[in-house]
């Protein structure tokens, strides 16, 4: 496992990490046990940083991690999210009682004193302009609430803007083969401010793992199935915002450019590593042999400048005119 610094935390964290959204809902059929395995195999190969939020399973991911710290020794970070659970989800409602109330919450759920990362969970771009709710952040940094704080957003946009406060630490922000924007802007500013960057979706919500087709199904219950236009959330949340037809096709021209020893979802993951911007990406596992396959990626030789090229190539020919100025 390779390690790299989170922002200005002074943690070292795992390259690739553990994202704990399937494990609490939205994703399927899954189970707590299978869950609390993947979580334990990916702690035994070397991954210290999960992300989390209080709407994944309404706090079951948050118990889950929090029941995984209570049977391992090694230091995990944790980082969870905050914001979503507003009803109706609007900026005026990022406000000093709720999210006091939302912290709170969260510190039961993960049995904790202090909340190691507290993201602003893809809240309305207006929220990224209000000052006062950042000061509210650093009010509870304040009373040992959080450890640090950061944003999790939709658009490069928000990105741009809630760095210039300056105790965010971190943006998690969607970032793989099919979403290369961030690349282009934002991760220099990133680098210039010594900000950390969380890749979720790395995957693109399974496109990228090789394993769908044009016959695949989904439950009801998996956003795959209820979110592709947006209905629930930001559709760029599903197959990241891509047209699945065309994520289809663009992955059969990918997968010549796979090393024979490599599994696809190591390539995609890879190929984010390589840039240096990225601290970490946090792919989803719900069971060991997936932790497995996703933590490897972090130890696999760079990919060839010539392989980059030709998957940038494959962006702009099927993909960029669909997400790239979108998000």
């Amino acid at each position: 496992m390779q390690y790299r610094e989170l922002g200005r935390t002074g943690w070292q964290v795992s390259t690739v990490s553990f994202g704990a959204w399937a494990i609490g809902g939205s994703w399927g059929n899954v189970n707590d046990r299978d869950s609390l395995a993947a979580l334990h195999r990916s702690i035994d190969l070397g991954v210290n940083f999960i992300d989390t939020a209080d709407v994944y399973g309404d706090g079951r991911s948050e118990r889950l991690v929090a029941q995984l710290r209570r049977e391992r020794k090694e230091t995990i970070y944790v980082a969870t999210k905050a914001g979503r659970r507003l009803d109706p989800h609007a900026a005026g409602g990022y406000n000093r009682i709720n999210l006091t109330s939302f912290v709170e919450r969260s510190l039961k759920n993960l049995n904790v004193e202090a909340i190691d990362l507290l993201q602003l969970h893809c809240p309305p771009t207006q929220v990224y302009y209000m000052p006062e709710t950042f000061g509210v952040l650093d009010d509870l940094v304040s009373a040992g609430k959080l450890r640090h704080y950061g944003v999790s957003v939709e658009k490069v946009e928000e990105a741009l803007k809630a760095v210039e406060y300056h105790n965010v630490q971190t943006v998690q922000i969607i970032f793989n083969i099919f979403r290369q924007r961030p690349s282009e802007l934002f991760f220099n500013e990133a680098i210039r401010r010594k900000i950390g960057i969380i890749v979720r979706v790395p995957l693109a919500s399974g496109l990228l793992t090789g394993k769908l087709s044009a016959k695949s199904t989904f439950e009801s219950d998996d956003h795959r199935s209820f979110n592709r236009n947006g209905e629930s959330f930001d559709r760029g949340e599903t197959f990241s915002g891509v047209d699945y037809g065309t994520g289809l096709l663009a992955v059969d021209e990918l997968r010549a450019l796979v090393p024979s020893s490599w599994s696809m979802p190591q390539f995609a993951l890879r190929w984010i590593l390589m840039f240096e911007a990225v601290t970490c990406t946090i792919p989803g596992a719900k069971s060991p042999a997936q932790a497995e396959d996703n933590i490897a990626a972090s130890d696999l030789s760079a990919l060839d400048p010539g392989v980059m090229k030709k998957i940038r190539s494959i962006y702009d020919a099927h993909i960029r005119e669909l997400v790239h100025n979108h998000w």
